[in-house]
């Protein structure tokens, strides 16, 4: 039947053929959204993943992670060299993911059903959704306070909006009422842009990305021409230095499985977007130039500009949004925060919206479309409370970064170990949509992937720690000694931990105890 019922072209790419597609419409698993993309629709060009890169790349969050590694004791190129590897590693299972969603035209969470099952797929799909969740509310939080000191430079800093009276909201410190009414006009123009589809998201993309790029360079020759130069900071060589036991043994590993963890999401879901691919090479080459090199050349601009901008306002300032609120004159102000509004919005819609959309879909397709699950995500992002992640350093970078980054480095090695090294890039199309196929296994769930996923995720987060600080009180959530004591030394590894556990268990038990699924694909 299987093939009767797809075509392969020459260049290995498939597609459903029509009957058969319409008669999978009558199936529980199938909706519009989840439904393989045909080949005229597969679109997107080199172009289009270098300037989706840019666009995602480009935001608050990325300007800070150089800040918080320095803020650890990092030299700023000690910073800028762990990014730039973290991005590099993190690159490769990305390309190995995105394979199936251009030969096949799936999202994400239709990928993992042949891995986890048709129903097991929902496990690792709602891992990933909410983890998006949490940094779609992070980058709204930010977006909203870009709104907030736009607002506040048009209307001057003794305005009743920039003194308005401050209250909490769930759990956290008190902020101004207009802060919190700009958080929530940037979350209705996020669910605005979903609403409208993925052609409108690809389009948003393809302009913002250039525009936050040019806005973000004449920023640097601007802060280091006022500087007479690039400042102080980058003359700081920090406080670790280069030592094994400081740096290489030290701060580096936790540091870097931070850095990976930040777009380690992106390298589950990308099949996503490679699904409207034109070809494998246009999207392998579209990523590989847009995510390693604009994630390190983006934080590097921070850095520079942060540097200057001791010498011109006489201390450092990291958050970009403080730093145009400095500048005295406000259409320079407002140019700039719509700026950092624009290059939020392109990365939240982008890496934080459509993802969960998808996998909230997944879970029933008859009911959740991909805007239905838009709207879920914009609910959950505020439920998580993402001011008080942003608070500290360490509870965002090794708790939260750290911790779905294990979780997320276990999905990815069933995954790859699954498509590329089970069933070698071979995959029944159809049967991803059927509960009576060949990936129904046990009433919809593969228990080797599950186990190999759960065993994964306890080997990668199970030694979760706390450093103490200076009066010996814990800085994070976790033991200082571990939540799993004997397994501390693998916390500061934690995304290669859970990756490579995952990989080779569910790789073995697949082998050992034979698998229909995988045996008999082609």
């Amino acid at each position: 039947m299987t093939a009767a019922e797809q075509t392969i072209l020459a260049d290995g790419r498939v597609e459903l053929r029509p009957e058969v597609d319409a008669a999978l419409g009558t199936s529980a698993l199938h909706n519009e959204d989840l439904a393989p993309v045909p080949i005229a629709k597969r679109v997107w060009t080199t172009y289009n993943y270098v300037a989706l890169w840019i666009g995602m790349a480009h935001n608050v969050a990325t300007w800070t992670l150089a800040a918080g590694l320095v803020a650890l004791g990092m030299a700023w190129y000690q910073a800028i060299m762990t990014i730039m590897i973290a991005n590099v590693i993190v690159l490769l299972p990305m390309l190995a993911n995105s394979h199936a969603g251009t030969k096949y035209g799936i999202p994400f969470p239709v990928f993992a059903r042949a891995s986890f099952g048709v129903g097991g797929a929902n496990l690792p799909a709602l891992i990933r959704a909410f983890v998006a969740c949490g940094w779609f509310g992070i980058q709204t939080w930010i977006g909203g306070g870009a709104i907030f000191t736009l607002v506040g430079a048009v209307l001057g800093k003794t305005s009743w909006w920039s003194t308005a009276a401050s209250f909490p909201i769930l759990v956290g410190p008190a902020q101004p009422w207009t802060l919190w009414l700009s958080f929530a006009i940037f979350w209705v123009l996020n669910i605005l842009i979903v609403l409208r589809g993925m052609e409108a998201i690809r389009k948003f993309e393809n302009w913002a990305a250039p525009f936050v790029l040019v806005v973000a360079i004449f920023l640097l020759i601007w802060m280091a021409y006022s500087a007479g130069g690039f400042g102080p900071l980058v003359q700081d060589h920090g406080t670790v230095g280069w030592s094994l036991d400081k740096f290489w043994f030290g701060i580096f590993p936790p540091a870097l499985m931070g850095m990976i963890a930040f777009w380690s999401t992106l390298s589950l879901n990308m099949p996503d977007f490679t699904r409207f691919g034109r070809s494998q090479r246009e999207q392998a080459i579209g990523q590989a130039l847009g995510l390693p090199t604009t994630m390190t050349l983006f934080p590097l601009i921070a850095v520079l500009v942060t540097s200057a901008s001791t010498v011109v306002f006489g201390a450092p300032i990291w958050d970009p949004v403080a730093l145009v609120a400095k500048f005295d004159n406000p259409l320079v102000v407002v140019f700039a925060v719509f700026t950092l509004a624009v290059a939020t919005l392109s990365v939240n819609v982008a890496a934080n919206i459509v993802s969960p959309s998808y996998d909230f879909s997944n879970l029933s397709p008859r009911r959740i479309s991909f805007r239905t699950g838009g709207l879920i995500t914009g609910v959950i992002g505020i439920l998580i409370m993402p001011w008080n992640l942003l608070s500290d350093p360490h509870l965002y970078i090794f708790t939260w970064l750290n911790t779905y980054g294990g979780a997320t480095g276990a999905i990815a090695g069933v995954l790859i170990a699954d498509y590329w090294w089970i069933r070698n890039r071979t995959l029944t199309l159809a049967d991803l949509y059927r509960k009576d196929g060949k990936y129904q296994y046990a009433s919809g769930w593969n228990w080797i992937a599950v186990v190999a996923l759960l065993v994964g995720i306890v080997f990668a987060i199970g030694g979760s720690y706390s450093v103490l600080d200076a009066a010996g009180k814990a800085t994070g959530p976790f033991p200082p000694n571990g939540l799993i004591p004997f397994l501390k030394p693998f916390a500061d590894y934690s995304w290669v931990v859970g990756f490579i556990v995952a990989f080779i268990l569910y790789g073995v038990l697949t082998k050992v105890a034979g698998n229909k699924a995988a045996t008999t694909e082609g």
